[in-house]
């Protein structure tokens, strides 16, 4: 019998293989993106540490009200501007970017940019 491989575990694989080069450092930090179809989520990790420094995602109070539909392009940026805000404030400039196995397009990309709107550099 064939076993027949879904798009979710082969990103998966495509997370772990990067996942052992790139590693967060509380001088940089890991910006982590996970992408479900009706939501964005981003948070900024300290690898060394295992801890979250910042979390930012389409069900935060700040976004509740500015967003019409939480699984577009526009909401992406949006979650990207308040991520990169959030970082800004906790004094983190420079992250590196972990796309989470998703391809670096759409919504990904979006959310990258806003980020960088906001201030961050990677």
């Amino acid at each position: 019998m064939i076993k027949r491989i879904d798009k979710n575990e082969i990103r998966l694989r495509k997370h772990v293989r990067v996942r052992k080069k790139i590693s967060g450092t509380s001088e940089k930090p890991r910006l982590c993106v996970f992408r479900s179809s009706k939501h964005i989520y981003a948070q900024i990790i300290d690898d060394v540490s295992s801890t979250t420094l910042v979390a930012a995602s389409t069900l935060d109070e700040a976004l509740k009200g500015k967003l019409d539909y939480t699984g577009n392009k526009q909401a992406a940026r949006e979650v990207g501007k308040l991520i990169g805000s959030k970082a800004i404030e906790k004094g983190i400039k420079q992250v590196v970017f972990d796309r989470g196995g998703y391809l670096y397009h759409g919504r990904v990309k979006e959310l990258a940019d806003g980020a960088r709107e906001a201030g961050l550099e990677f």
